[in-house]
């Protein structure tokens, strides 16, 4: 018998599934903030785009190939183009509302990756990538977790997305990062954030949708939402705090991009966990992801990688970090279900670790393929010149900041305009 749709869970949900698409645009501006300001438009539209094109691949195909019943590796077609998905009960909510409240984290999930190619990959590549990213990698790895693929029957646990999310999209992005290779200034130039008041502001917003992505993964407006709810709050604040010591400790300053940074790091380690250990356990979990996630900063602009923006160390570092741990503190008395290693079962350390090294091999040999694939129909990489004068005028015709010095491309969209005309100095669009 299907089970009557509950309308307290429908709410609770329909609010989630808000809450986590305001996770797009607020990456946009945590990561625009971070790049120069030439750039800052086209990092933004990075974000912005993947609500368009990420959201209809989802509905047309990416739903399906996740949720759909299929073999323990993806999903069938029976739900492609949303067939059957209406207004029936999928739990206690609406299939419809289950059906883009998990699309909201494959938009996100996607534009994660552009922090590692920001300032050079061109933006018709981009197009081409996003789509079948979400197809050929998000979309399994989704079945495997959630759909009741292997990992779910081997008893992986992620409450909310540190395997699905954050280490499926920080190993694409390390690939991605070197078959673009690294910016010309790179390790020449000091190349320093336009806007770290924007990067504060994604930041916080982040912190805020990510209740939805967190607790919403309940399904529901249940207690194990509340404890979602609660955790992430605490574990953030434990991170924050080890972090802005640590940068004290390290340089006798705390610094506004590394509160930032902080506050992410502690919600991507708690993201795996959050519904499954208590808040002490949380609080635990942040206050050690810190450690591993700023040192790796630090060692990473020692190196020829181009992370332009710390994917790896930010969400591939605390994404694994927390889904480990989350093997060592899940708590049956809290998730009903699950103990981990301090509570009597250490076969659940070893399973999550699987899951982690699966997710990371699959998205870096995936995204690797999938890069070549796009690089046949178009050019990936901007040339020189334009890297130089920034991808906000070359890529879109536009600029953040106008100063009204000089000719600025832009668009005329009236129907008897050309296509693209320069204003004249000090002239408006």
């Amino acid at each position: 018998m299907t089970p009557p749709l509950n309308a307290a869970d429908t709410a609770w949900m329909l609010v989630a599934t808000a809450l986590v698409l305001l996770m797009t645009p607020a990456l946009g501006f945590f990561y625009g903030g971070l790049v120069r300001g030439k750039n800052a438009l086209n990092v933004l539209m990075m974000s912005f785009v993947s609500l368009g094109i990420s959201g209809v691949t989802w509905a047309l195909l990416g739903y399906s190939l996740a949720f759909a019943p299929g073999t323990p590796f993806v999903g069938g077609l029976s739900r492609a183009f949303l067939a059957g998905v209406g207004l029936q009960a999928e739990g206690t909510i609406p299939h419809v509302l289950y059906m883009v409240y998990q699309g909201t984290f494959a938009i996100i999930t996607v534009a994660l990756i552009s922090g590692a190619i920001v300032e050079r990959m061109r933006f018709t590549a981009y197009l081409l990538f996003l789509p079948l990213w979400v197809l050929f990698v998000y979309s399994p790895v989704a079945h495997w977790v959630w759909g009741g693929g292997f990992l779910a029957k081997m008893g992986a646990l992620d409450f909310a997305g540190g395997t699905v999310v954050h280490i499926n999209a920080a190993a694409a992005a390390f690939v991605a990062a070197r078959v673009l290779g690294q910016r010309r200034d790179y390790a020449r130039l000091a190349i320093l954030p336009h806007n770290v008041p924007f990067t504060l502001l994604g930041a916080g917003l982040l912190w805020f949708g990510w209740f939805g992505f967190n607790a919403g993964s309940a399904n529901g407006a249940n207690a194990s939402a509340a404890l979602a709810f609660t955790n992430t709050l605490l574990a953030p604040a434990a991170t924050l705090t080890a972090w802005t010591i640590l940068d004290i400790y390290r340089s006798g300053r705390a610094t506004a991009v590394g509160a930032a940074t902080g506050i992410v790091v502690g919600l991507v380690a708690i993201t795996p966990a959050a519904g499954f250990v208590s808040p002490i356990s949380a609080l635990a979990i942040g206050a050690i992801a810190a450690f591993p996630s700023y040192f790796a900063i630090l060692w990473r602009s020692r190196t020829s990688l181009d992370d332009s923006l710390d994917v790896v160390a930010a969400h591939g570092l605390g994404g694994t970090v927390g889904a480990l741990l989350t093997g060592v503190f899940a708590e049956k008395a809290w998730n009903g279900t699950t103990n981990g290693l301090l509570f009597g079962n250490p076969q659940q350390l070893a399973i999550q670790a699987v899951a982690v090294l699966v997710a990371i091999l699959f998205s870096a040999f995936s995204t690797y393929v999938l890069l070549r694939v796009v690089s046949f129909a178009v050019r990936l990489r901007v040339n020189r010149r334009d890297e130089g004068t920034g991808l906000d005028v070359s890529q879109h015709g536009e600029e953040a900041y106008t100063t009204g010095e000089g000719a600025v491309l832009v668009l005329d969209y009236s129907p008897s305009g050309s296509s693209a005309a320069p204003l004249a100095e000090g002239g408006h669009a």
